[in-house]
């Protein structure tokens, strides 16, 4: 065994110690995903403990006189253990070691029969884990690594590899062909060749069902997927597609391949070629520095998804005798197929700190991507529909980044992508908000209610008043009227002029 000094958390430090000068013959390890981030990048925010050597329950007692204890299930033998007076930010997956195997051999988590053993050797435990990677034990006490599967080559070779036969990992458990995918995205390894073939293999066992259930619930999908996404958004997609995963999961955006655009407007390819580019913009150096804060998930999709609706409404000289190359409404096509996608595959049920997608925020994003198309919508758009888009509790930052990905990879033939309306649209945005990124909040209060205009005015709630409402804004959003009491002239003339 390899010794190695990782540096870890105090209070983890403190709890191992307490247990093992408790039991002498206690083996305290770090296990699993925790020992690869540290061997990888020395931090981990996830600390998973796995004690053998001492009866389960010995083991729960002793803990609940230093905190909070929870045992997962009789058999599980998992303990959510959280110290008194911790700074941790999660509780503590302390586990005794334990075997699994598949009861039905169907391929679901759920199907899995378990059993501690507090005698079971460390290597034995290590084998039912999914990758390699994943399959590393560091005794906290001695400093020893368990590294009976190869992890540490394969983290130093940078690849992704099933434990034993990627087969019988994968029949045992579906989910881990995504996971081999995501953590592909995450770590930016490769998956190893047998398990690769084995993955292309098994790829339609992802819809299997158990009766009327699927075997691998889709709130596990969306976690995998939206993890995928968030970490590299280029690479889970071509993944997913060469997999064969995407052809069983989201098959609507297979259709994006061969959708021809014009190719003077669009000479970077057809449809899934534009919208592979604009998922490797959003990553790109340029868009960082251009959106300083850290990209959504909610934009990601809607990349992803901006143009699905291309193929579904495309009208072309040849078959429909149009000017040319025609996608009208495919913003709110592809929008639409978007929500069917989310909802079909529950990716709202998944949350975290930093990925949690908002269906009708990208839904708003994809139909709304194209309101700056051109110089002259820009220059005729009022600013309070400026505001409506931008500055209300829409998500407008977020659209000026998808349209910015767009435009980026929207590129003609003389290759160089053409920014002039959206910096048109920028222009107009900063000199209303003051500031970039746009902020609603530096927008000035309207100076009105709806109740001093009908009381001014004269008039009874109704249409009359929203259209007040909406002429005041934009003479305010424009600077002309900057005070209550121009406010209060302008309501009497609009509302005398009008014959209100």
């Amino acid at each position: 065994m390899q010794k190695l000094n990782l540096k870890i958390n105090p209070e983890i430090q403190k709890l191992a110690a307490l247990i093992s000068k408790k039991f002498n013959k206690a083996e305290v390890f770090l296990v699993g995903g925790a020992v690869r981030d540290l061997l990888l990048t020395e931090k981990s925010k996830d600390y998973d403990l796995l004690v053998r050597g001492v009866p389960g329950k010995n083991l729960g007692k002793f803990l609940k006189t230093l905190g909070s204890v929870n045992l997962v299930g009789k058999n599980v033998g998992v303990y959510k253990f959280k110290p008194k007076k911790t700074k941790l930010g999660r509780e503590i997956d302390i586990a005794l070691p334990r075997t699994e195997y598949s009861v039905h051999h169907s391929g679901a988590y759920k199907d899995f029969k378990i059993k501690t053993n507090w005698h079971l050797n460390i290597s034995e435990d290590l084998s039912r884990r999914d990758f390699t990677v994943n399959a590393l034990a560091w005794n906290i006490e001695n400093g020893e690594l368990s590294d009976p599967y190869g992890g540490l080559d394969d983290l130093k070779k940078k690849v992704i590899r099933a434990v034993g036969k990627p087969e019988k990992r994968f029949s045992e458990d579906y989910s881990r062909m995504l996971r081999a995918l995501r953590f592909s995205c995450q770590l930016n390894f490769q998956i190893e060749k047998k398990t690769w073939q084995t993955i292309k293999k098994l790829n339609r066992s992802i819809n299997k069902k158990f009766g009327k259930d699927f075997i691998v619930p889709r709130e596990t999908i969306a976690k995998e997927i939206l993890k995928s996404f968030h970490y590299n958004p280029t690479k889970a997609l071509e993944l997913l597609d060469n997999s064969g995963l995407l052809k069983e999961l989201m098959p609507e955006l297979l259709k994006m391949k061969g959708c021809p655009q014009p190719d003077n407007w669009h000479a970077e390819g057809d449809v899934w070629q534009h919208t592979l580019l604009t998922l490797k913009i959003l990553a790109s150096k340029k868009f960082v520095a251009r959106f300083p804060r850290s990209l959504s998930i909610n934009v990601i999709m809607a990349a992803l998804f901006h143009d699905l609706g291309k193929p579904f409404t495309i009208k072309t000289p040849e078959k429909h005798g149009t000017d040319r190359i025609r996608f009208n409404e495919h913003d709110l096509i592809g929008a639409k197929i978007f929500l069917e996608t989310c909802q079909r595959l529950k990716l709202t049920s998944y949350k975290d700190e930093k990925i949690d997608c908002d269906c009708q925020n990208v839904f708003w994003l994809i139909r709304n991507h194209m309101i700056g198309v051109n110089k002259k919508s820009v220059n005729q758009m009022k600013n309070t529909t400026l505001e409506k888009y931008f500055f209300s509790d829409k998500p407008g930052n977020e659209l000026l980044q998808l349209m910015y990905a767009d435009v980026s990879a929207t590129v003609p033939q003389n290759g160089r992508p053409a920014y002039s309306n959206f910096n048109l649209l920028n222009r107009r945005l900063q000199k209303l908000s003051g500031s970039t990124p746009i902020k609603p909040k530096n927008l000035a209060r309207p100076l009105l209610t709806g109740k001093e205009i009908m009381k001014i005015a004269k008039i009874k709630p109704g249409p009359k008043v929203g259209e007040i409402i909406s002429l005041l804004r934009e003479e305010q959003l424009k600077g002309k009227i900057t005070s209550k009491k121009g406010a209060e002239i302008f309501v009497k003339k609009i509302s005398h002029d009008k014959k209100y």
